[in-house]
């Protein structure tokens, strides 16, 4: 694995759709894809991945069916109480970034509990955004340094500081953006992160994304020339 891979970010998207070529209703699709996020987390432990972050619940998604809504959220408990236990025995920490207020409390109670239970784990963390939005984390961002600013706690802004603010704040930075199901965009995920980050947009519906294509997101990473604006010398004119 090419060692300067250390944050993957994924937009696990395809549930539905893997759920209707099944013939089955897309809470279906939810619960496969609960499966995937547990084999997806392992391995990218095992690879020595630092942090992996997955784009759960947008702030746009409160505008599905009520029940699709709520089956998301009781897929938490689902998760955790089948494989707490697992993430323990890989040493992986749990975090969550997003906008609590509008999480269920119960939702909301189990991911305290897995963060708690796993703040001792050194290993990969495995990070949560759930009802999170990018333009939302940038005007919170910019409201607490403004706060911040007026108490005279900051005196000055450039890009690093300004990153402390936002929910990533003292993560690495993202080096892979993995998105499935082929749609190409972001939607709203990680803008301010994703700058320079590498980017693979995959057809494979999120419950068929294996260990293996991780893989093969990985090796296509490790062809990718990362320049940050600059210049390669190595390469003829």
């Amino acid at each position: 694995m090419d060692n300067t891979l250390q944050h993957i970010a994924v937009i696990m998207d395809g549930n539905g759709r893997w759920a209707k070529k099944q013939h089955k209703i897309r809470t279906f699709g939810h619960k496969k894809g609960v499966e995937q996020v547990r084999e997806i987390a392992i391995h990218a432990s095992e690879l020595g991945i630092k942090c992996l972050t997955l784009y759960a619940f947008s702030t746009e998604n409160w505008k599905r069916p009520e029940k699709e809504v709520n089956y998301i959220m009781s897929l938490p408990k689902v998760f955790f109480s089948k494989y707490l236990k697992e993430l323990m025995e890989n040493n992986i920490r749990v975090m969550m970034i997003g906008d609590e207020g509008r999480i269920p409390e119960e939702a909301m109670s189990i991911f305290r509990q897995a963060i708690k239970e796993t703040s001792g784990n050194t290993g990969m963390i495995l990070n949560f955004a759930v009802n999170y939005g990018g333009r939302d984390e940038i005007v919170r961002a910019a409201k607490a340094y403004a706060e911040d600013y007026k108490e005279g706690k900051v005196t000055d802004l450039d890009e690093e500081s300004f990153a402390s603010y936002l929910y990533t704040g003292g993560l690495p930075e993202v080096d892979l953006l993995i998105r499935t199901s082929h749609e190409l965009r972001l939607s709203n995920f990680l803008l301010y992160q994703l700058a320079y980050s590498e980017m693979i947009f995959t057809e494979t519906l999120w419950p068929d994304f294996t260990p293996e294509e991780l893989d093969r997101c990985i090796e296509e990473y490790g062809r990718r020339k990362r320049r940050f604006g600059g210049v390669d010398e190595t390469e003829s004119d």
